[in-house]
């Protein structure tokens, strides 16, 4: 009986404990959606994301002031190199990238908002717990809420609010661990020749889908 209710104890200590800070899978694939508060953008991506050699490729589509769009890019973190890759003509363009590499994660200095069931909590399998969190940008160009999964710490949205786009919404379904293919995360063969293109300012993450031709 003191067993029982020992282990009843633990599990109620558990159940209650208030949810940390973490770190999502170094490695993932997934898609995302993007969209701004003004209405100028939408996109919808296939992402591949590697926090070990800090690398991103994007490969996405979408509307910019209701202009449709198509755009694959390889971020280079750790070269600050940006190849925007056009896969119809086999050509690329090599541009200098100016940001940091962000893993995905929620920050230690994050306020802990809630955590909440999407879908149901009626039944099993009929919900995902996920937990919800804010805080300043890294810039401190604005704040952001963040909702990850209470288990595994999967990415399932993001808003950061900007003064200069309102809250830009970043959606994220069918993430897996892991990188499929990695051959995806190197420049394609008809890439490393080609020289960096130092007349175009410096490429920032963000403009990657605020800055479509």
């Amino acid at each position: 009986m003191r067993v029982v209710v020992l282990l009843v104890s633990l599990l109620a200590g558990c159940l209650a404990e208030k949810p940390h800070p973490c770190e999502s899978p170094a490695l993932l694939t997934g898609i995302l959606s993007v969209s701004t508060q003004n209405e100028k953008l939408w996109t919808y991506a296939k992402y591949m994301y590697d926090a070990l050699g800090q690398r991103v490729r994007i490969m996405e589509l979408g509307t910019y002031e209701n202009k449709s769009f198509t755009y694959d890019a390889l971020l280079l973190f750790r070269e600050a190199t940006m190849y925007e890759i056009h896969q119809h003509n086999r050509t690329c363009k090599k541009l200098p990238l100016k940001a940091d590499f962000q893993p995905m994660a929620i920050p230690k200095d994050a306020s802990f908002v809630g955590q909440f069931v999407l879908g149901s909590s009626s039944g099993p399998g009929e919900g995902l717990l996920v937990n919800s969190w804010a805080g300043d940008l890294p810039d401190k160009s604005g704040q952001y809420v963040s909702s990850v999964t209470e288990f595994g710490c999967i990415p399932i949205t993001s808003a950061s609010h900007t003064k200069e786009f309102g809250w830009v919404v970043t959606s994220f379904i069918n993430n897996i661990k892991g990188i499929p293919d990695p051959s995806k995360l190197n420049p394609p063969d008809f890439c490393p020749d080609v020289e960096m293109d130092s007349e175009e300012d410096p490429i920032h993450f963000l403009s990657l889908f605020l800055s479509k031709k």
